[in-house]
């Protein structure tokens, strides 16, 4: 299999599974259950980022990982809007299980503060965006430097996501793709 999960201890990281409860922008789970997986390169790349907040005695807050093409549908036919969504006939870097929706998070486990909740669709979300407070640019630049570091490419209208380079050379990845599914039956 090319997914790993990404749980402790291997993985140092916080989840909150967003698209497996009703607090996302579709007011209702898309997945049955919460589970956090990313393509082996991927995660790979995500220990180096993890090792990177520790030293600044940081770690994350993960939102979302892989996503099975089949709730990508789901997603895109709730809100068709290319400048925040991949259209799932192209293809989500996340149904590929190469991109990862996180922040960073203090020792006390409190997000630091990025100008805007996760998915919120709008050019506040964006990076380099100067109508947030300076402080929370600094943490979008900070999460930006440790992920770019990490070896991750960034998208530009969302602070909070991170893909590897050439997404598309990956596989698109079904429900099928997990041991146990993630979509509700």
């Amino acid at each position: 299999m090319t997914l790993v999960e990404i749980t402790p201890p291997r993985f140092d990281t916080d989840t909150d599974i967003t698209y497996a409860t009703a607090n996302n922008f579709t007011g209702a789970p898309v997945y049955g259950r919460p589970a956090c997986f990313l393509h082996t390169q991927a995660a790979d790349k995500l220990e180096t980022a993890i090792a990177l907040a520790a030293e600044l005695d940081l770690r994350f807050l993960i939102f979302d990982a892989f996503r099975p093409s089949e709730a990508q549908w789901v997603l895109w036919n709730h809100t068709p809007d290319p400048e925040f969504l991949a259209d799932p006939r192209r293809g989500s870097p996340h149904s590929r299980g190469v991109a990862v929706d996180l922040t960073l998070i203090d020792t006390d486990g409190n997000p630091l503060e990025m100008g805007t909740q996760f998915d919120d669709f709008t050019p506040l979300s964006h990076h380099g965006n100067t109508e947030i407070s300076a402080h929370e640019q600094r943490n979008r630049h900070l999460l930006m430097g440790i992920m770019i570091t990490a070896g991750w490419d960034f998208y530009r209208n969302e602070w909070w996501h991170y893909q590897l380079f050439d997404s598309r050379q990956y596989d698109l990845l079904g429900d099928d793709a997990l041991p146990e599914p993630m979509m509700p039956r």
